[in-house]
């Protein structure tokens, strides 16, 4: 099964050529279909911004990633279906029949080789710069093919759509948000992001997802002023206090009616002071609510990131939470919001607290019960659940439909829950171990 010297004539040579052409193509095809759907849009966007019109054409054409995908795969069947077809004729007219089976042979092992694994290889290496680089010529097989592609996306969606699939033209398969959190993920168990980093920016993306009812204090933890006692006793409550600000009531707690900052009474006090001289009583006659400010409620519904922005635009950092009824729920600073992104932030007043989480000898975690799910997953990298409850005491009264006592023990979601402690109907401290 060898040619005669009569067969290699011009049109053996040209034949040979044309499908030399062919896989070039197709490995242009191939290689351009890899770089443009693995580039980094963000990296493209920076090379774009410092000036690469490359970069900046690569990112127009990936804006419909189905009309540049329909076209690319026009462009290569066609080039590879014309590739085997020449082969075969050039195979047959050498070798006869058998030629057949000896161009599928050799054809397959070029396109495998040189059209596809070496072209997509080096573009998934070099992404980007591939991308750029194919960006123009690319721009223009797309506008080539674009009558042909549109037909055919046509027909797709309508043979989809028999099925019962739609197909929403602008959606995305993969928000930016979870494309970012799990590249974040993905990081940290190859161990190049650390796990504070991740949790800084994963804290940073939920903002917009929870609402301060999540992380708010209670109610039942608020620090109050009776705006009725006497100055002096106002005056050691606010000294004695770990807290700044403070709320004021008169009669009942839930008539909150200002808050006081220690600094403006203490500024008061001192004026008051340095303005009566001799033995008279500088605490005559004051009113805390001359120096308290206007309380500032915000529903329990509002987002973090709406808040933070609030806090920021009001130049106030207190805020008491209501419920839909208008019934105290808490309050909220925008501390607590900061330390959703970067943890726990304690100062010279608070940093003796106990820690809500420690563990024992056998490697059970002792939590306490208003400890927030989240914050006990981030600081074990475990995934409890938080969509029915936000607190672990909370989380256990869920699945246990029963507020339990102490020593009773519970199974779910993987993990074994003791409670340790119970006040009245709280439950304040439990044991967590994992199975």
């Amino acid at each position: 099964m060898t040619p005669s010297t009569e067969f290699l004539d011009a049109a053996f040579w040209i034949t040979a050529g044309a499908i030399l052409g062919l896989l070039v193509l197709s490995a242009f095809f191939s290689g351009s279909e890899t770089a443009l759907t693995a580039a980094s849009r963000g990296k493209l966007k920076s090379q774009a911004e410092k000036g690469s019109k490359a970069a900046e054409r690569a990112l127009a054409i990936t804006e419909d990633n189905e009309r540049l995908i329909g076209a690319v795969l026009l462009g290569n069947n066609l080039v590879n279906i014309l590739a085997a077809s020449l082969a075969t004729a050039l195979f047959t007219r050498a070798f006869g029949e058998s030629g057949v089976a000896l161009a599928t042979l050799v054809m397959t092992v070029l396109v495998l080789i040189f059209a596809e694994v070496l072209p997509k290889t080096y573009a998934i290496s070099n992404s980007e710069k591939a991308a750029a680089m194919v960006s123009a010529p690319i721009t223009v097989v797309v506008r080539v093919f674009s009558p042909v592609v549109t037909f055919v996306r046509f027909l797709v969606r309508g043979v989809l759509r028999i099925f019962g699939v739609q197909i929403d033209p602008d959606s995305k398969i993969m928000s930016v948000r979870e494309e970012i959190a799990g590249a974040l993920q993905l990081g940290h168990s190859e161990g190049v992001v650390e796990k504070e980093d991740r949790d800084r920016i994963l804290g940073a993306l939920d903002l917009s997802e929870r609402t301060v009812e999540e992380i708010m204090l209670h109610r039942s933890q608020i620090e109050m002023i009776d705006a009725n006692l006497p100055p002096q006793q106002i005056l050691e409550l606010c000294l004695n206090s770990a807290h700044t600000r403070l709320p004021i009531y008169r009669d009942q707690q839930e008539n909150i009616i200002g808050v006081i900052h220690a600094k403006d009474l203490l500024r008061a006090m001192y004026a008051r002071r340095t303005e009566f001289a001799g033995d008279a009583d500088p605490f005559e006659g004051f009113d805390i609510l001359e120096v308290a400010m206007k309380p500032y409620f915000i529903p329990e519904t509002t987002t973090l990131d709406e808040q933070m922005r609030q806090f920021l635009r009001r130049s106030t950092h207190f805020a008491l939470v209501v419920d839909e009824y208008g019934a105290l729920e808490g309050l909220i600073t925008l501390e607590d919001i900061l330390e959703e992104i970067v943890g726990e932030i304690t100062d010279e007043f608070d940093i003796d607290e106990e820690h809500p989480l420690r563990r024992t000898e056998a490697g059970d975690a002792i939590v306490d019960g208003a400890m927030t799910i989240r914050d006990l997953n981030r600081a074990t990298d475990w995934n409890l659940p938080d969509d029915e409850a936000n607190t672990i005491a909370g989380l256990v009264i869920h699945e246990a439909q029963t507020i339990p006592n102490r020593g009773q023990v519970f199974s779910f979601h993987g993990f074994r829950f003791e409670v340790l402690e119970r006040q009245e109907n709280r439950i304040t401290a439990l044991k967590i171990a994992k199975l």
